[in-house]
């Protein structure tokens, strides 16, 4: 497995998410049909670690603490063998409240730190951007944590180019840690963040970590035009109206000439998305999700295409003939 550098970090190319860790809250959507217990958190993890992958990322939310608790006790003594990332500023945390303030920043990490079972967090990052907490607060709390030696490095998540250039400013300015990271939304369905966020990224020395690498499933070829998603799939969990909207005909045009591109030259569909993404000088760690060591298997086999750069400038001439983002969830 390749490596690559996050801020003073080094991580492997592919990550693993932990957001089917656990079990959902009530009301939420869910994230798949498949709910991983700590059993089969614990055999995923391990089947990970085993493969190479050595970044594992969650975040407070994540089964209301379930996820980081299960990440914790399936790494036991083999923690300092990994990176974790986790998030804070999470929609609805387990027991710390919610907004992006200074001392809501140490709550969570003091809750996280006792779920991990580790005593640091190598990458803290902001789940979301907290429009009622100026972020000058938020890089306050961050520092804090950074400088007690509880946190190691700090990115952000979900953020616009604006509020980049804003944390890093304000970041600047008051002598505050900075976030050396920003993960997005990014694959081969949906290259938004190529408009802005990426040369943003760029200004301030930041590297990005893609999640929703494989679109929920689309670009792993699971999906087909008219079939019905198999039960226990992610696509089986989502209701019917937002099912449309994901498995329209307009995003399986583009499935299908994305594959038809990887089977001309020899590959599959999930080879191109995931060696796509690793081609890209910015990306740090493509995390993906797992809820059985077979997808850790074929993930980690998926990465090894490397794509010439007139392979690169076919597939932005296909790109350009949506727009960018124009077939995006």
């Amino acid at each position: 497995m390749r490596s690559r550098s996050l801020g003073s970090l080094d991580v492997s190319l592919l990550g693993l998410g932990g957001n089917n860790f656990g079990f959902p809250r009530d009301g939420a959507p869910k994230v798949s049909a498949v709910v991983c217990d700590q059993d089969r958190t614990t055999l995923i993890v391990r089947s990970a670690l085993d493969a190479g992958i050595t970044f594992f990322d969650t975040a407070e939310e994540y089964g209301l603490g379930q996820s980081e608790e299960f990440i914790g006790r399936a790494l036991g003594v083999r923690r300092d063998e990994v990176v974790i990332a986790t998030k804070c500023n999470s929609p609805a945390s387990p027991t710390e409240g919610t907004g992006a303030g200074a001392d809501r920043i140490v709550r969570s990490v003091e809750g996280s730190l006792r779920r991990l079972n580790t005593d640091r967090i190598d990458l803290l990052q902001l789940h979301f951007p907290d429009p009622s907490t100026p972020i000058e607060e938020t890089l306050e709390g961050f520092d804090r944590v950074v400088r007690a030696g509880k946190v190691i490095q700090i990115g952000c998540s979900n953020f616009s180019a604006g509020q980049l250039d804003d944390a890093a400013a304000s970041a600047s300015a008051a002598g505050y840690e900075s976030f050396v990271s920003a993960q997005e939304q990014y694959n081969l369905l949906n290259r938004r963040v190529e408009t802005s966020i990426v040369p943003t990224l760029r200004k301030h020395g930041m590297c990005l970590i893609p999640y929703w690498p494989l679109s929920g499933g689309l670009l792993s070829g699971k999906y087909r035009r008219g079939e019905t998603p198999a039960k226990g799939s992610r696509m089986s969990a989502q209701p019917p109206e937002e099912l449309g909207k994901i498995l329209s005909d307009r995003r399986f045009d583009k499935v299908e000439a994305l594959a038809a591109f990887a089977q001309d030259r020899g590959h599959t569909l999930l080879e191109l998305a995931l060696s796509w993404l690793a081609s890209q000088d910015l990306v740090a760690s493509i995390i993906v999700g797992a809820t059985t060591p077979e997808q850790i298997a074929s993930n980690v086999s998926a990465m090894t295409w490397e794509l010439t750069k007139d392979e690169l400038e076919d597939l932005d001439v296909l790109e350009s003939q949506w727009g960018s983002g124009s077939v995006a969830k």
